[in-house]
């Protein structure tokens, strides 16, 4: 390969690489937005659902502890309430660990890398 079509080969690429820039630009901008409001709309489906959840678990625990007031059962109950908590504690943490972190700016990422696929092959 002579050096003109060395230069002519590296000004395509770089003329390439600059038109995409104004693309990721504007393609960071939607996914951001697309990003916070998910996270808004998670953050408060989440938020709801653990009031709800624990002022139902809390309003069922003190009617089961109620209920055993008058027996002779009663500490047993309490405690059996208190170490179900704590076994309802480990196994929500456990959950949580457990699942796989959720992949921001995947559309942004994939563009970038086709974009590094198709410098590369014009370089060959």
């Amino acid at each position: 390969m002579s050096i003109q079509s060395k230069v002519n080969q590296w000004s395509t690429v770089s003329r390439f690489c600059m038109d995409r820039m104004a693309d990721y630009g504007e393609l960071i901008s939607i996914e951001l937005a697309q990003a916070r409001a998910q996270l808004a709309r998670e953050v408060i489906a989440l938020v709801a659902l653990a009031v709800a959840g624990l002022f139902a678990l809390s309003f069922f625990c003190i009617a089961v502890i109620a209920t055993a007031l008058s027996t002779p059962y009663f500490v047993q109950v309490a405690w059996a309430i208190a170490a179900a908590w704590l076994l309802l504690c480990v196994i929500s943490f456990i959950v949580v660990r457990a699942q796989k972190p959720v992949r921001s700016f995947r559309v942004l990422q994939d563009e970038i890398h086709h974009d590094l696929q198709a410098v590369k092959e014009a370089l060959k």
